[in-house]
């Protein structure tokens, strides 16, 4: 808890933001932290609940509320609340190895289920994290800590996302050597290509994986197994680890679906970032929105990725379209607290949006039918359609919007089959590594994360990381004490 009346005392003040019109000149990250002082005013605000809800990562209603790592929140805000930052960063990196992270990029399951938040404004939970995360490396308090003793096991793992990392970190704390392949230039998987710079500027993810290589973690790149790096080289390792994540992309099935003018919304965004970091670069899939109608299939965070990236680069203009029907401003009886409010939210994108172009970009329970080509095969449009509350096409509701870039962001079917089929590992009917807990049976691999659960959120990601290290310590060592 932080102060007993502070909820009382002080209203929810959240890191301020750039003006819209003023942030879609840049790529960097638009939200300046609070000074300390008003930072410890935000932990006074979390109260003696009694049961502090946030903290639990329970699923209630058919959906996640509270952290799936099991933050320590009271005990953090308290010591933020207090000025013992130092005490309070240590009861962060307790339960989550990489704060900087989920502070920028999680939505905050712990928010939702805050108790302040059932008769007001939740606590600033994330926000706090992030302050005393970003205190701690400003400070000088986050320093390299090898382990003194090494095991003399050898751990490959295989992906370098947040579950990757989590899992890596782990295990290297433990004592043994661990090797990660990344089959892209830059470590960080998601994290790097995945997640804008918006939202996570990529020298926050080079500092960590520059940490954990000074601390003894190998980090091997442009190593892709099947590829680059043989199956074979792996069995030199008592154990492996795949965390490839969920990098299949589902696609549209749509008459003139083949041709130029179409990109799957990962593509899109991770060709932007590298073209950020080294503009001069071959960079086959990068694709400039700058003077084009963009049409944007998928109405998730990913999709509102691509609305905030489109704008930076200068689109004509943006529509994002969602199947599903558009969720209540408030929440509904069926949906109370402590579960995860199913309300209609507007997230930066498509703040941007309304103040370049006069009106939010999302059309719910819309889809595409076919896309509209020119003789020259270029694409001009998109046939659209009205959906109904049954899921079927409401009668004459076709449509056509004008488009020269189609962005796909459907979500995922699973993992990209390469590293399994060279492994020869099964998979489930969603296209996950099939394991019992985190071990594939029978065998010394391992793995965790999307690759594993499916398309999910960085904190799980980091969770499923860090409980997969558990599993196999408990493998190598016939017991473990992570």
């Amino acid at each position: 808890m932080g102060k007993p009346t502070g909820f009382l005392e002080y209203s929810r003040c959240g890191n301020p933001a750039q003006a819209p019109l003023e942030r879609i000149r840049h790529f960097g990250e638009f939200h300046p932290r609070l000074d300390r002082e008003a930072r410890r005013r935000q932990g006074a605000r979390c109260m003696e609940c009694g049961v502090p809800f946030c903290q639990s990562g329970a699923v209630l209603g058919g959906m996640v509320s509270g952290c799936p790592l099991h933050n320590l929140i009271p005990e953090w805000n308290d010591l933020l609340y207090t000025g013992n930052f130092s005490h309070a960063v240590q009861r962060l990196l307790k339960t989550n190895n990489f704060p900087e992270f989920t502070g920028r990029v999680c939505p905050a399951l712990c928010e939702a289920a805050c108790t302040c938040g059932l008769n007001g404004e939740p606590v600033t939970i994330r926000e706090n994290e992030l302050g005393i995360i970003e205190d701690a490396w400003e400070t000088g308090l986050i320093q390299p800590r090898p382990p003194k003793v090494r095991t003399g096991k050898q751990v490959a793992v295989v992906g370098s996302g947040p579950a990757g990392l989590a899992c890596a970190d782990q295990l290297n704390r433990r004592g043994h050597t661990v090797t990660v392949f990344e089959k892209a230039d830059r470590a960080g998987g998601l994290l790097m290509y995945g997640i804008p710079n918006m939202k996570l500027e990529k020298h926050i993810v080079q500092r960590r994986v520059d940490l954990m290589t000074e601390e003894g973690v190998l980090f091997r790149t442009n190593a892709e197994v099947g590829v680059t790096v043989s199956p074979q080289a792996l069995e030199d390792f008592d154990a492996v680890v795949l965390c490839c994540g969920a990098g299949q992309p589902r696609d549209l099935k749509v008459d003139n679906r083949e041709g130029p003018g179409v990109l799957f919304a990962v593509d899109f965004l991770s060709a932007n970032t590298r073209h950020l970091l080294a503009p001069e670069a071959e960079n086959p899939l990068y694709c400039s929105a700058k003077g084009k109608r963009v049409v944007i299939v998928g109405g998730g965070d990913t999709g509102n990725d691509c609305v905030g990236t489109c704008i930076r680069q200068g689109c004509q203009s943006v529509i994002q379209l969602e199947l599903l029907p558009q969720p209540p401003a408030q929440r509904s009886s069926s949906n109370p607290w402590p579960q995860w409010p199913k309300i209609c939210k507007t997230d930066y994108g498509q703040e941007e949006a309304i103040a370049l172009f006069g009106r939010d970009p999302r059309r719910f329970q819309t889809t595409v039918t076919a896309l509209v080509r020119d003789e020259k095969g270029r694409l001009t449009g998109v046939e659209t359609v009205a959906v109904g509350a049954d899921g079927k096409p409401a009668p004459d509701s076709g449509a056509r919007l004008d488009c020269d870039l189609l962005l796909i962001a459907a979500g995922f079917t699973g993992c990209q089959p390469a590293v399994p089929e060279a492994l020869h590992l099964p998979l489930t009917d969603r296209g996950c590594v099939q394991t019992e807990g985190y071990q594939v049976p029978g065998t010394n691999k391992f793995s965790a994360g999307d690759m594993r659960r499916g398309q999910s959120l960085v904190v799980w990601a980091i969770a499923e990381g860090r409980a997969c290290a558990r599993q196999v310590d408990a493998f190598l060592m016939d017991y473990t004490n992570l």
